[in-house]
């Protein structure tokens, strides 16, 4: 009873913050009560923080299956929400400046059953962070890894319960695209054979930047030139991917644009470097098999 008061208390005060939600979305799974998403983001952080403490003593896991099975169904997954996007906003007739939440009708819960996934697969790709607990991979549990995964889930519960379709298809849309690319590779990295294929590891990166930019360009627009859909929403989503530009820019000025010590020169060997290379980068960081020596 307790519980559902508090439940009650705290969808009554997000309610209050946001207004009323979209009734189409009603009923859907995990949507009705902020309360599952806000335990399993706690849960995902305790995860980091005991898993670390329990690893500390013990050798590494390879998990070099489970790495191929999850990336290539994260893939799949990624295929299937960039498919349906494209269809369901070309049936629909999707203005691409701006586009509101109401005037596509069919096409517009076609659109929010698209996104609940993409809600739903945040949750899914904790596990990216867990896998890299379980290897011990510390170094790449980083703030920006954290902060994306933490929020991100946090952020599309609300979406889908306000703002499920219209113009939040856009950035999903492209999101969907790089997860393609993104877990594929890491996908063929868990393939000793393919790894010496993978050079296009930095140009992910890249493509993740140009994406959040297309995203903030393409949110603005519909603020310059309205249609309908919620401005406050928009003014936050462009804030968010601002954060992330800065973060990502961050990361890799320092992983691609800082030079080596004469010191380190002399004294890492060329494979090595390489090797260590991989495991500075924030996507082959999501979970990439990519050092050649097996995890014990």
């Amino acid at each position: 009873e307790h519980l559902k008061a508090f439940d009650r208390e705290v969808n009554a005060f997000v309610d209050y913050m946001f207004g009323p939600r979209d009734a189409r979305v009603r009923g859907w799974f995990l949507l009705d009560s902020y309360l599952p998403t806000f335990f399993l983001t706690g849960a995902y952080l305790l995860c980091i923080w005991l898993g670390n403490k329990f690893m500390k003593d013990r050798p590494p896991f390879s998990l070099r299956a489970h790495l191929i099975v999850y990336n290539l169904g994260i893939t799949l997954l990624s295929l299937y929400m960039l498919i349906e996007l494209i269809l369901a906003t070309w049936e629909g007739g999707y203005n691409l400046q701006c586009q509101n939440l109401h005037s596509a009708g069919a096409a517009d819960i076609r659109v929010a059953k698209v996104l609940w996934w993409y809600y739903f697969s945040k949750v899914i790709e904790f596990m990216d962070t867990i896998f890299f607990v379980l290897r011990k991979k510390s170094s790449q549990i980083t703030f920006l890894h954290v902060y994306h995964h933490a929020t991100m889930f946090n952020i599309w519960w609300c979406v889908l319960n306000w703002i499920p379709c219209g113009q939040s298809f856009f950035g999903p849309t492209l999101n969907s695209f790089i997860h393609v690319l993104m877990y594929s590779y890491y996908g063929l990295s868990v393939i000793p054979s393919m790894r010496k294929y993978l050079w296009w590891k930095k140009y992910l990166t890249q493509a993740q930047l140009i994406q959040f930019l297309l995203t903030i360009v393409h949110t603005l627009s519909a603020a310059v030139k309205p249609c309908g859909f919620p401005f406050g929403c928009l003014m936050f989503q462009s804030s968010y991917m601002a954060t992330l530009v800065i973060l990502f820019i961050n990361f890799y000025i320092k992983t691609y644009r800082k030079a080596p010590s004469r010191t380190a020169i002399k004294e890492t060997p060329v494979t090595t470097e390489i090797k260590n290379g991989f495991h500075k980068d924030y996507f082959a960081a999501a979970n990439g098999f990519l050092n050649n020596k097996k995890a014990q």
